[in-house]
C-alpha cells in the first residue's frame, strides 16, 4: 500500500502503451563526499518514497577558483570531499548492492562533476559492479572517458542549469545528446524552465539566466529530456518539495528504468507523485516524431492534489490551457467517492522540532495507497550547520491505518516550509470518520467537514507544532484526461505539458520532437 502504483483504471493512456510511472531521484548528496547525513541512512530513507536513486559524491571541479582568496573556504570543503569520495568509492558499491531490492527499489551508483566553463554535470552508471571515477574536464573528453570504461552504460547529465553560463550553469555550446538524454530543470535550487518562474534560483551561486533555461535550449533546436532532482546535501534523497524525477517504463526493473532514461520518456516534478503523460500518434514525452498534417496531442493527469491547470507548451509558446474545474474530464469516472487525504505535520516555534508518532485511521470507506511527503533540513554547505541527527523516519499500513513516526521541523521564517505529511487515497463512504492519533491525542472528524475545507489543530497552546488536513478534492479535480488538436505539426517543432496543482506543486512532460 506505501507507494502502490496507481491502478490501471487510472492510468488507461499508459496502460495501452504498455507503461507505468516510476519516481526516483538520481542527484542528491550525503556524507559520502562534502555533505550532511550518514549515507547509509540515505539509502534507507529513499527507499521509504522512491522506486529508484542514485545517491550522488562530489568527485572534481576542474577550473575551481584556487587562487582566489576571498573564496578559500568554499575550496577546502570541495577538497577535502573530493578526497573522502575518492578514497571511499571502491567500496561504497557494497552499500549500494545491499540497498538493491529487485523488483521494488533500484539503486545506480553516481558522482559530479562541477564546471564553471560547461556547467555541472551528474554521472550515473548503469550497473553495481563497481568500476573508477572517470573525472574529465570538458563533456567531450567525459563521454569518451565513460565509453571506453563503461560502454553504452554509463552516461552524465547537466544540473542545476539555470546559472548562467561561466559560473557553473549550462552551456548549451557544448552540451551533447549522445552524453546526456536530459537535462536537470528543476530542483532544490529552484526551476529553469524558463526565464521566469514561481521557484525561483535563491541559493548564493545566484539567480536564473535566461540563456541558460529549458527555454532557450529547446528554441536553439537541441534535442533533450527533462528531470527534477532534489540535489539534497542533507542524506534525503527524495526530500519532497526540493524535485523529483519520473519515467515510464513497462516495469519495475532496473534495466528498464535505464532504457527509459535513455530514451527521454521521463518527467519534472517537485515533489507529489504526479502521472502525467502525453502522446502523440502513440509516441510519448521524450520521443521524435516525423512531420504531420494532423496532430493530436493526448494527455492523461492523475495529481495529488486538486489541479489548476494544465497548460500545453508549442515551441516555447502557450497554445493551450486547461482548468479541470471548467472543463472536467476525471480519468475514472466510476469512482465518484475517491479522494486523496493530505495530513501536514509541523510549525511551532521558531527554531524548535518536534517528534511526531501517530497513526492516521479511516472508518468506513477503503484505504487505497499511502504517499510518504517526508523532507530532510534545508542545509546545503557544510558552512550552513551540522546534521540535524533526527532519528529515521517510519511508515507502514495495514488495512485502513497507516502508522508513521518523523521529525518535524519548525518553519524557519514565513515563506519557507519545513512539514512534514503523507497522502492516502481512499473510497469514503457519507458517514466516514478519519481518526487521527498523537501525543496522547485521538482527532475524530467527519470526512464532510474536508469537504467544506481545510481543518487544523495545535498540540497545545500558540506557537505549539500544529496539523492540518487539507480540503478533499473530487476525482475532477484530481484527475484529467483529454485530447488536444495541434493541427499540422512541422519540422523543428516541440510540444511538452506542465501541471499546477492548487498546492503549488508541479509536473512537466519531456518535449515531443518533431524532426
Amino acid at each position: 500500500m506505501i507507494n502502490a502504483p496507481l491502478p490501471p483504471r487510472l492510468r488507461p493512456l499508459a496502460n495501452n502503451l504498455d507503461l507505468q510511472p516510476f519516481y526516483g531521484d538520481i542527484h542528491n548528496h550525503s556524507d559520502l563526499s562534502y555533505g550532511h547525513g550518514p549515507f547509509p541512512d540515505a539509502l534507507k530513507k529513499a527507499a521509504l518514497q522512491l522506486d529508484f536513486v542514485s545517491v550522488t559524491g562530489h568527485a572534481h571541479w576542474p577550473d575551481m577558483p584556487v587562487d582566489d582568496p576571498s573564496v578559500a573556504h568554499i575550496v577546502d570543503f570541495h577538497v577535502k570531499g573530493f578526497a573522502k569520495l575518492r578514497a571511499g568509492w571502491d567500496d561504497h558499491f557494497d552499500a549500494l548492492r545491499s540497498a538493491e531490492k529487485p523488483g521494488a527499489f533500484a539503486v545506480f551508483p553516481g558522482y559530479e562533476i562541477h564546471s564553471n566553463a560547461h556547467g555541472d554535470y551528474t554521472i550515473v552508471l548503469a550497473d553495481l559492479d563497481g568500476g573508477p571515477l572517470c573525472l574529465e574536464d570538458t563533456p567531450d573528453e567525459l563521454k569518451n572517458a565513460l565509453r571506453q570504461t563503461y560502454g553504452a552504460r554509463a552516461m552524465a547529465f547537466p544540473h542545476h542549469i539555470g546559472y548562467r553560463q561561466g559560473r557553473r550553469g549550462i552551456n548549451w555550446n557544448t552540451f551533447d545528446p549522445d552524453l546526456s538524454p536530459f537535462v536537470e530543470m528543476n530542483s532544490m535550487h529552484g526551476c529553469a524552465e524558463r526565464s521566469e518562474s514561481p521557484r525561483g534560483y535563491l541559493h548564493s551561486m545566484g539567480p536564473v539566466d535566461g540563456h541558460s533555461t529549458m527555454a532557450h535550449g529547446l528554441a536553439l533546436g537541441k534535442v533533450f529530456g527533462i528531470v527534477g532532482n532534489t540535489d539534497h546535501h542533507s542524506g534525503f534523497p527524495g526530500s519532497w518539495g526540493h524535485g523529483r524525477m519520473a519515467i515510464y517504463a513497462p516495469s519495475h526493473d532496473r534495466n528498464a528504468f535505464w532504457d527509459a532514461m535513455l530514451a527521454r520518456t521521463t518527467n519534472a516534478l517537485t515533489g507529489d507523485r504526479i502521472h502525467l503523460l502525453t502522446a502523440i500518434n502513440g509516441t510519448i514525452q521524450g520521443g521524435v516524431i516525423p512531420a504531420t498534417a494532423d496532430a493530436t496531442l493526448n494527455i492523461e493527469a492523475v495529481a495529488g492534489s486538486a489541479i489548476d491547470h494544465i497548460d500545453v507548451i508549442r515551441n516555447g509558446r502557450l497554445v493551450h490551457r486547461i482548468s479541470p474545474a471548467l472543463t472536467p474530464s476525471p480519468v475514472d469516472p466510476a469512482q465518484p467517492d475517491e479522494t486523496l487525504i493530505h495530513l501536514e505535520l509541523g510549525w511551532g516555534a521558531r527554531g524548535s522540532c518536534h517528534h511526531w508518532d501517530g497513526s492516521l485511521e479511516i472508518s468506513g470507506g477503503e484505504m487505497l495507497a499511502v504517499e510518504p511527503r517526508f523532507r530532510g533540513p534545508e542545509i546545503v554547505s557544510p558552512l550552513e550547520g551540522e546534521d540535524t541527527g533526527h532519528p529515521l523516519p517510519r511508515i507502514s499500513a495495514s488495512g485502513n491505518q497507516v502508522d508513521f513516526a518523523v521529525t518535524a521541523e519548525a518553519n524557519p521564517n514565513n515563506t519557507t516550509s519545513a512539514t512534514q505529511g503523507l497522502m492516502v487515497r481512499a473510497r469514503l463512504d457519507a458517514d466516514t470518520i478519519i481518526r487521527l492519533r498523537f501525543d496522547g491525542q485521538t482527532v475524530e472528524v467527519p470526512a464532510s467537514r474536508l469537504t467544506e475545507g481545510a481543518l487544523s489543530g495545535n498540540l497545545g497552546p500558540i506557537d505549539t507544532p500544529a496539523w492540518r488536513l487539507h480540503q478533499l478534492p473530487r476525482p475532477e479535480e484530481w484527475q484529467w484526461t483529454g485530447d488536444i488538436p495541434l493541427g499540422t505539426l512541422e519540422q523543428g517543432e516541440s510540444v511538452y505539458v506542465r501541471l499546477h496543482q492548487d498546492s503549488g506543486q508541479m509536473a512537466w512532460t519531456s518535449p515531443i520532437f518533431v524532426r
